[in-house]
């Protein structure tokens, strides 16, 4: 929105013509393009901040994540290194078992891929109640504001009814949940069970290679649980970094005409603090276009 285009927009308005709707969608847009701009910028700059003060915690945090980071990189590697060599492991102890014990073994890798989805459903249904929980608790808070502000108009007690409605079905797919998850332990206590008869039966045949192979399988499950955990952690981190890059980027963007320090900063990022200049007043346009400024 420039602002020959707002005059002409005004001057429409004049005649009766709002495009409200427009106006809101398009100052959403400029929004999003605006924070990933901030966070652009903040990436490309954080390193020349240190001396701005009222950057100080976010440089010295992000320092922080980084070293945290890249430990956790150092982590990934190894958890993967060792992995490897536990898949390795396990396909050469398979590959070059006796035909006697060939029968069992295939049995216990089919046993164990059925754990490992079944694990991975139960975190799927515990990642899914975990959620019902946290809409449950904001419609519980919902319903006990409305029901403090409710001045007995039929629209607040049709919403109140709604809101209602929407926590029994919350509850009762918490119930489902909760049973599923329940069926599902159920099914990896049986399956744990096979597996601990077929582990004694290889113990019989053959204690040394049913040791080995146990480890490796052991090895594997632990590595997997650990990626994982590694992954989340990775995950996290570059989240926390990117809100610290786009605190950065909107304090040196808004400042960059007022502090030397933040022009200094971005002097070799003007281009980008321009576009968002321009972003921030369209938004403003827009905003006051649509009435809402």
């Amino acid at each position: 929105m420039t602002s020959s285009r707002y005059f002409v927009a005004r001057f429409a308005q004049s005649f009766g013509y709002f495009r409200r709707t427009r106006r809101m969608a398009d100052a959403a847009s400029e929004m999003h393009l605006l924070r990933e701009a901030e966070a652009q910028l903040g990436r490309a700059i954080w390193d020349k901040v240190e001396k701005i003060e009222a950057l100080s915690v976010e440089y010295w945090n992000l320092r922080k994540f980084m070293k945290e980071r890249d430990i956790v990189r150092e982590k990934l590697i190894a958890s993967q290194v060792r992995l490897d060599a536990a898949h390795e492991e396990r396909a050469t102890l398979l590959t070059s078992a006796p035909e006697i014990h060939q029968d069992l073994l295939d049995e216990r890798v089919a046993l164990l891929t059925v754990v490992e989805k079944l694990a991975a459903q139960r975190d799927r249904l515990i990642a899914s109640a975990r959620g019902i929980r946290r809409s449950h608790e904001g419609m519980k808070m919902k319903l006990e504001v409305l029901t403090k502000e409710f001045k007995g108009e039929e629209s607040e007690r049709e919403e109140i009814s709604r809101v209602k409605t929407e926590l029994a079905a919350l509850k009762v797919k918490f119930a489902e949940l909760k049973q599923e998850r329940v069926r599902i332990g159920e099914m990896i206590e049986d399956s744990d069970g096979k597996l601990d008869l077929i582990d004694a039966q290889l113990n019989e045949k053959k204690m040394n290679r049913r040791v080995d192979a146990s480890e490796a399988f052991v090895v594997i499950g632990e590595g997997n649980k650990e990626m994982a955990l590694l992954r989340a952690e990775s995950a996290l981190l570059d989240t926390q970094m990117r809100q610290l890059y786009a605190e950065i980027g909107r304090h040196v963007s808004r400042n960059v005409n007022q502090d030397p320090a933040c022009a200094t900063a971005a002097a070799f990022q003007q281009g980008l603090v321009d576009v968002m200049r321009a972003l921030r007043r369209s938004i403003a346009l827009n905003h006051r276009l649509a009435g809402t400024a």
